[in-house]
């Protein structure tokens, strides 16, 4: 008896001394400004590498929940979030700086800037009209003013909505080895329509413009010298690194997002934005003619991969993916796979079935991602991260 309670004691140890200790947290102060300091906590593990360590407790941004409001899809809200964090890498190294949500521009701040500017008649009629009137310091929109005359189709279509988002992101960098933190540098996303949608009349039909990528990259640009100006007006932006990031968001109808397209990195205490980086992110929905036109080696091992699932269950066509391409080349291939499954025993066969073509039918280059789903909800998921040789698969109970 005595022997099994050293041995299992030793085990014990033993497992406690493997396990990872989640409890190493960094305490730190936090300097939000000149006299202000606050205690906060920043987690010593990280997920990733690609991931930023964040400040606890988190503090929600300033203007939290308006990019729901102001982006056309699910697919865009989440693209612009984590696009714009991959987008801080270049100038954000993920092991000095840490993340927090943006504090300084305010929803209100957002709200005013994503207005269409008044004319100089526009705004002497508000004046005139409304019993709290706007002042010529609070005519801030930054699209194009809507001067009124001739039609609306007409009006539309010279002077549409570019600038549909302003999303801000802080990076805070440690100042001595006392554990003090204070921000050391701003990233701004500009979320760009490429299609500007408008009524004729309130509760009316929507009508659509197209815009074409020059004009939202020319109006874009346009739109973030003028947000630096701003920006650096703010006291506790004058002297920080800021770095702009252009977004163009896809159409309300489409099931993949839009991509960053560009960005410029504005050093400590200049308004002057010089030249710009060209992004080469985007996303591919297979099957589709974009991708067999584009990308045709990678529709061939989409489309023999989907013929496979098709011969387990004949009739099914269901089979749908999303492809990240940078640099014209395929990073990540998340696929969707819905199933009516009668059991859990063949839930868990098609689960090995489509484990092994994984494994068998995409480049050993390429990130795959597999999500089988049934009326149930979440079967099973499937991982192979590159030149994995075992992939990662998870059943649900």
């Amino acid at each position: 008896m005595r022997k099994f309670f050293i041995a299992a004691f030793s085990i014990v140890l033993l497992l406690a001394g493997c396990a990872p200790n989640f409890q190493k947290e960094e305490h730190v102060v936090q300097k939000k400004d000149n006299d202000t300091k606050e205690k906060a906590i920043i987690p010593k593990y990280k997920i990733s590498e690609k991931y930023y360590r964040t400040i606890i407790p988190f503090e929600p941004g300033a203007a939290r929940g308006q990019v729901v409001n102001n982006l056309n899809t699910r697919y865009d809200i989440s693209e612009f979030e984590t696009g714009l964090m991959r987008i801080a890498q270049n100038t954000f190294d993920t092991e000095k700086y840490v993340f927090k949500e943006g504090q300084y521009l305010k929803s209100e701040t957002v709200q005013s800037w994503l207005n269409r500017k008044l004319t100089p008649e526009q705004l002497k009629e508000n004046q005139q009209r409304n019993e709290e009137p706007m002042n010529e310091k609070d005519n801030v929109g930054l699209n194009p003013a809507d001067p009124g005359g001739g039609s609306i189709e007409d009006r539309n279509e010279k002077n549409p909505i570019y600038l549909s988002h302003i999303l801000e992101h802080n990076y805070l960098v440690k100042t001595d080895d006392k554990g003090t933190y204070q921000l050391g540098g701003v990233t701004i996303g500009l979320a760009l329509n490429s299609i500007h949608y408008y009524q004729k009349e309130e509760f009316g039909d929507t009508f659509e413009v197209d815009i074409t990528h020059e004009e939202v990259e020319q109006e874009g640009k346009k739109i973030a010298q003028e947000v630096v100006n701003r920006l650096r007006r703010m006291d506790e932006l004058k002297n920080v690194p800021i770095t702009v990031a252009l977004f163009e968001q896809k159409s309300r109808s489409s099931v993949v997002p839009g991509n960053f397209f560009a960005y410029t990195e504005v050093d400590q205490g200049s308004s002057n934005i010089g030249s710009w980086e060209n992004v080469n992110e985007k996303y591919v929905l297979f099957p589709s003619e974009t991708a067999k036109k584009n990308h045709r080696d990678d529709m061939v091992w989409f489309e023999n991969f989907k013929q496979d699932v098709e011969k387990y269950f004949p009739n099914y066509n269901g089979v749908v993916g999303k492809g990240f391409y940078a640099d014209d080349q395929l990073q990540e291939l998340n696929i969707n796979i819905p199933i009516q499954f009668y059991g859990k025993a063949e839930a868990v066969g098609f689960t090995q079935y489509v484990t092994g073509l994984v494994m068998e039918r995409f480049p050993e280059y390429v990130s795959v991602q597999v999500s089988i789903s049934s009326v149930n909800g979440q079967e099973s998921l499937i991982i192979r991260k590159p030149d994995q040789k075992e992939p990662t698969v998870h059943i649900y109970q």
